[in-house]
């Protein structure tokens, strides 16, 4: 064994000397630091998300407001104001997401919020197609971020295990907004006008300004990571660290540089690529329901007035945000993400099954809640199985944003789903949607049996694989990631 193998080992070594420290913190001590965080972090990126997708989707209130007639639009003219966003959203992501490690997230979310907050103001003074298409595609690029850098800044600070969870609770802010957005888009528009906006443009102008005073206020409170937080003790900051630290195989130091193998394995992983697939699957019925539902509630209830009809877009909403905290809950108690993943596709299946069967308007609304309660949970599940099956800082970051940005591929699907000429029973999108979900249900099974088999093979030859790396130095071993012969998948 060189000289390089053999300093290598001895600060792996300690790593796992400081794993066994971290073991030896009480369990009660743990708790109040991880609520500690919780209280410091979530709420602020909780908040951050939440904006992002109301800006995001707030066009669809708008639609019911009188935005379609008064730019004109017609035939698939708002499908395409949707799809302009998801092309920029998709061409960016990545570039993105380097951003954001490179810069760090404590100043790169508030950032690109503030971003969005502006294009989401300057919407409500479009006039034509263009000038919307124009500013859905500077909204696709402040918001590529968000999703992925919330991710990776909150996998600075917890285990694998507790991951799941801390997403569930940001990401419940997807169908929070939702409701949240309806009951906001039902208050604003009893108003007779904001300054000089009316109707659907108070709706753009109102909800950006408040993003605006998000950010900036974010720009204060955000911390990029546990050892620049001034709210923790140097103790404290070290229990952080060493616990983070002790989960990643063969790493010394935990917030790495960015490189271009660590950048290749994380995107190339099988569980990055299979798990973006299927949340790929999933944010066709995610976002078709996010920008379709104001229109598929009209569907069912014609005769309701706008006010009712904006309304009865907020139970699902709230289903679904009881679901996206309670299955990330059962994955950090039972430290499992694959097969809850696989869990969320029958309820979705069903639903859609329901609204192709029967044009009963009450049967076909509670079939919105059987489809929304389980579809928003793979937000949080798919970017924490990401999180939980890859190993260094660059590569997690990575893998996140190709997660992220296969869903938004999704994304720009969903916004051709649901055809004006294909109401009420809307056979192509409630299809297509069908289809998805059984899918992503098999995709994830067949992803779980495959970790479960790989693992065994990894067992089986360990002590042959070790001595093909023997000869190998620090940072050619750091960079094999999942080709180590020590890694194993965590389903």
């Amino acid at each position: 064994m060189d000289r390089k193998s053999s300093e290598y080992d001895e600060k792996i070594e300690a790593v796992r000397d400081a794993a066994s420290d971290a073991a030896q913190v009480s369990e009660a001590r743990i708790s109040r630091l991880r609520r500690k965080v919780d209280f410091f972090i979530v709420p602020t990126v909780s908040l951050l998300y939440l904006f992002c997708f109301i800006d995001r989707t707030n066009i669809g209130n708008a639609r019911l407001a009188g935005f379609e007639k008064d730019l004109r639009l017609k035939g698939f003219d708002y499908n395409m104001v949707l799809s302009i966003f998801y092309i920029s959203y998709i061409l960016f992501e990545i570039p993105a997401t380097i951003a954001c490690k490179w810069m760090g997230p404590g100043w790169f979310l508030p950032a690109s919020t503030l971003g969005f907050g502006i294009v989401s103001v300057a919407t409500a003074f479009v006039k034509t197609r263009a000038q919307a298409c124009a500013l859905r595609f500077l909204l696709g690029i402040f918001e590529a971020g968000i999703m992925p850098g919330v991710a990776y800044d909150l996998s600075r600070w917890y285990c694998r295990a507790e991951l799941a969870f801390r997403l569930g609770l940001y990401m419940t802010m997807a169908p929070l907004s939702g409701a949240f957005g309806g009951l906001l888009a039902t208050g604003i528009l009893k108003l007779s006008s904001f300054g000089s906006l009316h109707r659907w443009q108070m709706l753009f102008g109102i909800e950006g300004v408040v993003t605006i005073g998000i950010s900036l206020i974010a720009f204060f409170t955000l911390t990029d990571r546990p050892q620049t937080a001034r709210w923790l003790t140097e103790e404290e900051k070290d229990i952080l660290l060493t616990r983070v630290k002790a989960e990643r195989l063969a790493t010394t130091t935990v917030l790495d540089k960015l490189d271009a193998p660590k950048l290749l394995r994380g995107i190339s992983n099988p569980i990055t690529l299979t798990t973006a697939t299927i949340f790929m699957l999933n944010n066709i019925t995610v976002l078709g329901i996010s920008f379709f539902l104001p229109t598929i509630v009209k569907a069912i209830y014609p005769d309701k007035t706008t006010i009712q009809q904006q309304l009865l877009t907020v139970p699902p909403y709230v289903v679904g945000g009881f679901f996206v905290l309670l299955l990330p809950s059962l994955s950090w108690y039972l430290d499992h993400r694959q097969l809850i993943i696989a869990s969320t596709g029958p309820t979705a299946l069903i639903g859609y099954a329901i609204f192709l069967g029967t044009l009963n308007p009450s049967v076909r609304y509670g079939a919105i809640f059987l489809t929304a309660s389980t579809a928003f949970t793979l937000g949080p599940m798919a970017n924490a199985q990401v999180s939980a099956n890859v190993n260094s800082d660059t590569a997690r970051s990575i893998a996140i944003g190709t997660n992220v940005m296969f869903g938004n591929i999704g994304g720009l699907v969903a916004t051709w789903t649901y055809l004006p000429w294909d109401a009420p029973r809307y056979a192509i999108g409630n299809g297509l949607n069908l289809a998805c979900a059984a899918s992503w249900t098999t995709i994830a099974i067949l992803g779980y049996l495959w970790m479960k088999r790989d693992n065994r093979r990894r067992d089986e030859r360990s002590a042959a694989a070790h001595e093909e790396i023997a000869g190998l130095g620090k940072k050619e071993q750091q960079d094999l990631e999942w080709r180590h012969p020590d890694w194993r998948w965590k389903p």
